[in-house]
């Protein structure tokens, strides 16, 4: 039976005031997304700080995984948690809990507190994207919705975008990178009063579905293992670590143990009553398919300008930003769009146009900064037009799963249903930087030794500069062909992704929603 939406009371509230609360929500929104990568550009800070060697980069990439995983972890159970006890109440708990996080953070003297401070605002941010993603869908109604959810992605976008320059920004201004974090704890209380007074105040209702505690845990611990077991520390040796096996059984164990629970638990993450799961899965994969998709790119790219191009860190970080820019305008163009054509063409229509740039990016020449494209009466560059179409396409398609998702499940389940779109994604982002990360440098290390292998011996005295020459040329033609490999690989996945998309269902209203 086709599952038909009844109309949430906020769709009822003047224009005015609905926008002032999804603008709350999106400030709060942008300030989650500042800080997930904010801390990339402050790196050699936080390692002086906590007292690790320059050489031991490796020792402080949980300060990042750990704000994704605890991210990951919590949102189910707080998306679920909106849903119990409103939206408002959630988004004010996230931002003061994101506050004390930032503080145990900035008061960090040793990588386990700073680690731990993370982690507390990795679970904190993981309210903040779901549930204002699930107070859009409240608010506005199917036809106009795709728009307002392009909007909030867009925020998203935009704050992951602007973090390294933000913690770069308030490093310069306040001098030590503690200030990224205490910054923060002025600009969450503001957020705190926003909310309380633009937010609508929850509706009591008997009938709202009860937390899942039991699934929230079970299905964190999957998603937790999973990454553990694809995230490889030594990718010359091996693309996986050696615990892999292992790790990944018991992350399959958790998975099956929460499908069994869900299929037994009077309590779910998702009540089955009203909710069409072939279109709701559907709109789960094929974000996770743009999530892979993003990671790839953020990681990839700016390794490429040093390893490919032999640019410095600060030149190749700015490579990325034709990516970054064209992202978050691509997320505003296609919830525009698909309020007016469907989220099903948008979303297909977006991944097959990410494919294609992630097609012409793994074509890309070992000069590419010379290259161009020649349409006959003018040409671009082929570098910065490859990057924007790959982001434009994966902007597309924001809006429109989150708005098919939200579509096909009651409205009294939008928080977890936006919690497990945005996991999706999520977890797309962290398999792609684990597997085609670790996969990716192996093949460096297997073109580099097959290169070596088919150069002719040295005769003769060796010549220094001769050898350090050959091996940067070697060096920068293994890694030439390893993102070619990569991000071909990138173009297959946003083509199945865009396979799934026609399966999110159509964008026709359900009878009884109001506009």
């Amino acid at each position: 039976m086709t599952h038909t939406a009844t109309e949430e009371p906020g769709t009822s509230l003047p224009l005015r005031h609905r926008s002032i609360a999804i603008g709350a929500g999106s400030l709060a929104v942008l300030l989650g997304a500042l800080d997930t990568y904010v801390v990339v550009s402050v790196f050699t800070d936080i390692m002086a700080t906590v007292g690790i060697a320059l050489n031991n980069i490796q020792q402080v990439t949980p300060i990042v995984t750990g704000y994704l995983l605890g991210y990951i972890a919590a949102m189910p159970l707080l998306g679920q948690a909106s849903d119990r006890f409103g939206r408002r109440l959630i988004l004010q708990l996230a931002l003061a809990g994101f506050a004390i996080g930032s503080i145990v953070t900035a008061l960090s003297t040793d990588l386990t507190m700073l680690v731990t401070g993370r982690i507390i605002q990795g679970v904190a941010s993981g309210a903040l994207l779901p549930v204002t993603l699930a107070l859009g869908a409240d608010l506005w109604a199917q036809r106009n919705r795709a728009t307002v959810l392009g909007g909030i992605g867009a925020a998203q976008e935009l704050g992951s975008v602007l973090g390294p320059l933000y913690g770069v920004l308030c490093v310069w201004l306040f001098g030590h990178w503690t200030a990224i974090f205490w910054v923060n704890v002025p600009l969450a209380i503001i957020a705190i009063v926003l909310v309380q007074f633009s937010v609508p105040a929850h509706q009591h209702d008997p009938n709202r579905p009860k937390v899942d505690v039991v699934g929230g845990a079970l299905l964190a611990a999957a998603l937790a293992l999973l990454v553990v077991g694809l995230y490889s520390p030594d990718p010359k040796v091996s693309a996986l670590p050696e615990w892999a096996l292992p790790v990944l059984i018991g992350s399959g164990v958790a998975f099956l143990a929460f499908i069994l629970w869900e299929s037994r638990a009077k309590t779910r993450l998702i009540k089955p009553e009203g909710v069409r799961f072939g279109p709701f899965f559907a709109a789960l994969a094929a974000s996770l398919a743009a999530g892979a998709a993003l990671m790839v790119t953020l990681v990839n790219i700016e390794l490429l300008g040093q390893g490919v191009l032999q640019m410095n860190k600060a030149d190749a970080v700015f490579l990325l930003s034709r990516f970054l820019v064209a992202l978050p305008i691509g997320a505003v163009i296609g919830g525009w769009l698909a309020t007016r054509f469907g989220d099903r063409i948008i979303a297909v229509v977006g991944l097959l146009i990410a494919a294609f740039g992630y097609y012409l990016i793994s074509g890309w020449p070992v000069d590419v900064l010379d290259a161009v494209h020649n349409f006959g009466l003018f040409t671009l560059p082929r570098l910065d037009t490859d990057l924007v179409v790959a982001g434009v396409g994966l902007g597309l398609v924001i809006g429109p799963l989150s708005s098919a998702a939200l579509r096909v499940v009651p409205a009294a389940q939008h928080g977890i249903a936006s919690a497990l779109v945005v996991v999706a994604r999520m977890t797309g982002m962290l398999i792609g930087m684990a597997a085609l990360g670790g996969w990716g440098i192996h093949r460096f290390y297997q073109n580099f030794d097959a290169l070596a292998a088919k150069e002719p011996k040295p005769t003769g005295k060796p010549n220094f500069m001769e050898l350090q020459m050959r091996l940067l040329n070697r060096s920068i033609t293994a890694y030439s062909e390893m993102y070619s490999e990569m991000f071909a690989i990138t173009a297959i996945v946003c083509v199945i992704g865009a396979v799934i998309a026609l399966f999110i269902g159509s964008h026709r209203k359900a009878g009884n929603e109001a506009q």
